[in-house]
């Protein structure tokens, strides 16, 4: 609707871009395409193949906008942790870091005006898992996005640096499903959140760092790393204390319908895996805890994290994501992914270690247990 205001005519193309794009690009003279950035190998393969069948003559650009600071631009290389990229990304910010220029009402009238969409067609056409029910607290949309990210600022962001890893305060963006899905861009939440810094300077610095520091510094991870999703990813050291642990006797062992039903020993773990599977969304301190639960339960780490990632893309909104792949969820908690080798144990090895104990010393446990 916003486009047809703005005389910019709206095409959808059911099928894979291979196949549909670059026939419409020829039947319709299109002159030039550009296309968003994504590090997964799922959507480059589809950017490559997509370049492959495109006329020689018709240039095809690529547009990081998951990032402010362009993933290739902040560094050529796979970094080693936050303390390695932070510095790259500030400095390249007062570049990127910009108000966006106003979408005009298109000057000239469209040389191929855009059927009318069957949103019919295009529902029946989605190949997905529909035995996982629709999440009642979010509403999909750039509006929607917006106004979760001015409740952030108005209620939220006061308490952000203090208490963002407390999953028992309400005091975290919410944000990620919107970033996941492009429907509100990081920029913008921080171009609106930094407004606020002399109100609420440690939050926003600290809201800073999570939404792009650490994200950035997963999607870099993601980009220059092959096995993004794979053991063989982890640094070396991680790699070697894993394999000289992988035999230990774990003192639980679940498959996976346990752990997706929540039938583990331990209610904090049960209450977590319950909050992503209802709201689809786990708070962001426990996503670390039950992930290194699930290394501690299970036969070795090749499956540990073949199930941490099967339940992060099944049930979280922003699952199929760097972030999720490596953020403070799958690789940082198995596979020590931006961490450092930390005092030698049993399964763990060298990887940080987390309990049920040091979960009770920072927040009300039996609060949250209570609350799934």
């Amino acid at each position: 609707q916003e486009c047809t205001e703005l005389d910019i005519p709206f095409h959808m193309l059911l099928g894979y871009p291979k196949d549909v794009l670059p026939t419409f690009v020829v039947q319709n003279s299109v002159g030039g395409l550009v296309t968003d950035f994504c590090p997964l190998r799922i959507s480059r393969q589809w950017v490559e193949d997509v370049r492959d069948r495109l006329p020689e003559d018709v240039p095809f650009a690529q547009v990081d906008a998951h990032n402010i600071v362009p993933c290739w631009v902040t560094s050529p290389k796979q970094e080693y942790s936050a303390s390695t990229i932070r510095g790259k990304i500030h400095r390249q910010l007062p570049e990127f870091l910009t108000e966006f220029p106003p979408v005009i009402q298109h000057p000239h009238p469209p040389s191929c005006p855009a059927e009318p969409v069957m949103w019919d067609a295009c529902y029946s056409s989605l190949q997905v898992d529909r035995t996982v029910p629709e999440v009642a607290w979010v509403t999909p949309g750039t509006a929607a996005g917006l106004a979760m990210l001015q409740s952030f600022i108005a209620k939220r962001l006061k308490s952000f640096s203090s208490q963002r890893n407390n999953p028992n305060k309400a005091a975290l963006s919410n944000l990620s499903p919107w970033f996941h899905f492009g429907q509100v861009s990081t920029q913008r939440a921080i171009l609106e959140v930094q407004k606020h810094r002399r109100a609420y300077k440690e939050s926003v610095d600290a809201f800073v760092e999570e939404a792009v520091v650490r994200r950035e510094l997963a999607e870099n991870f993601c980009y220059y790393n092959e096995n993004y999703d794979s053991v063989q990813g982890a640094y070396g050291w991680a790699q070697t204390t894993l394999k000289l642990h992988a035999k230990d006797k774990r003192p639980f062992l679940y498959e996976l319908p346990q752990l997706e039903q929540a039938k583990t020993h331990d209610p904090l773990w049960n209450a977590a895996q319950l909050q992503m599977v209802q709201e689809g969304k786990m708070h962001g301190f426990l996503r670390m805890y039950w992930a290194k639960k699930i290394l501690e339960w299970t036969c070795c780490p090749e499956e540990a994290l073949r199930l941490a990632i099967y339940l992060n893309d099944r049930y979280e909104l922003d699952g199929r994501d760097p972030n999720g792949y490596v953020g403070k969820r799958c690789l940082w908690s198995i596979c020590g992914i931006h961490d450092h080798g930390w005092k030698e144990r049993n399964v763990f090895g060298k990887i940080r270690y987390m309990n049920y104990a040091g979960c009770k010393r920072k927040f009300d446990v039996e609060q949250f247990e209570r609350r799934y």
